[in-house]
């Protein structure tokens, strides 16, 4: 199986978990501009007063996953998620975060809430 595929079905059991654990999905990979190096977002999320916007990664073991996520690829993230919440101005006024979901095999997802502030 080639990386994209494993990454599209580890996305489906993160979205599955969000949902299971009683998130709504707002939107999955999700691009402001292809090609802009705006940063896709795996998954925008929302519980009650909170939108977060949802790295998704897959690796041999989670504490791998979460260093997957690196400084340069969370500007990219949060200037797309920038430009989701100008086209969806009603969630600014909700708390707005940043999270990733990890997966390993042979583990439960794990939803990593707060995975990073915006400009870390």
């Amino acid at each position: 199986m080639n990386s994209d595929t494993k990454g599209r079905i580890a996305e489906a059991v993160a979205i599955a978990w969000l949902r299971l654990t009683g998130h709504r999905i707002l939107a999955r990979r999700w691009s402001a501009h292809r090609g802009s190096g705006m940063g896709e977002i795996d998954a925008v999320i929302q519980r009650g007063g909170c939108v977060a916007f949802v790295e998704i990664k897959h690796r041999r073991t989670r504490d791998a996953a979460l260093w997957a996520v690196q400084p340069r690829q969370r500007r990219r993230i949060e200037r797309a998620a920038g430009a989701f919440l100008a086209l969806h101005p009603e969630l600014a006024r909700l708390e707005i975060r940043f999270d990733a979901v990890l997966l390993a095999p042979g583990h439960w997802p794990r939803h990593h809430k707060d995975a990073w502030r915006f400009g870390s």
